[in-house]
């Protein structure tokens, strides 16, 4: 996919926005030799754009639906090592990153509920 369609579509957007951050303060986690933290923030922040993504071929509506609610499954748990991070002065701030997710958050959940209800 290009660029461009990613640009078209505001929770493709969103995501893709959140995974790179994600990244980069996975990277901040990494020099810091919190590999553990690091290595689940990673796979579940990185997961809610890729499960958006995959939903833009799903199959049905119901097969739609099922890919943004595991998306929406990620997210929750994304908040959760977030939130950890958060309350750990020792760790980067990850302030702007929450307020991402809230925004993602926020997105999703609209369409998850307009599309149950067409």
């Amino acid at each position: 996919m290009q660029k461009e369609w990613i640009e078209k579509n505001l929770i493709l957007k969103l995501t893709f926005n959140l995974s790179i951050s994600i990244m980069n303060y996975c990277d901040l986690l990494q020099n810091q030799k919190k590999f553990t933290i690091s290595n689940q923030l990673f796979k579940s922040g990185t997961s809610i754009g890729a499960n958006c993504f995959e939903a833009q071929n799903a199959e049905s509506k119901s097969d739609f639906i099922h890919k943004l609610k595991i998306a929406a499954k990620e997210l929750d748990e994304t908040q959760y090592w977030l939130m950890l991070c958060e309350y750990n002065p020792e760790l980067p701030n990850c302030a702007e990153l929450l307020t991402k997710l809230e925004e993602v958050a926020k997105v999703l959940n609209k369409i998850i509920a307009t599309s149950k209800s067409n």
